[in-house]
């Protein structure tokens, strides 16, 4: 059974940093793309950043470049989200996405496994 379990979330004040991970267990992504959406109350899911099979290739959403920085190591089936500069509007549940794809992608539909989500909140 396929599992990604998200961690690294939290409450932080605006301008701060946090570290998202997400495990994968059941199988390995080793060859496939990952990535990060979020969610804030009362709106849709968001794609925030994708990870192409090696890392080689990332994509970001514009509210994400220059701050967020994604990346996995293979080697423990992990993707990761650095997230600096921290403001309000990134206040969301963060989920990571895998997909049975290779490359980067920024739509939902791409992701095949999704995991439960992470809180993070920004406070002003």
């Amino acid at each position: 059974q396929v599992q990604l379990v998200e961690s690294g979330g939290g409450l932080v004040q605006a301008g701060g940093s946090l570290r998202l991970s997400c495990a994968a267990s059941g199988r390995t992504f080793s060859r496939n793309a990952m990535g990060w959406f979020r969610q804030a109350p009362g709106k849709e899911r968001d794609f925030v950043a994708s990870i192409g099979w090696n890392g080689g290739s990332t994509y970001y959403a514009d509210s994400a470049k220059g701050r967020f920085t994604i990346s996995r190591d293979n080697a423990k089936n992990t993707l990761y989200l650095q997230m600096n500069s921290l403001k309000p509007e990134d206040t969301a549940v963060y989920y990571c996405g895998a997909s049975d794809y290779a490359g980067t992608y920024s739509h939902g539909s791409f992701y095949k496994y999704w995991g439960q989500g992470t809180q993070v909140t920004v406070s002003s």
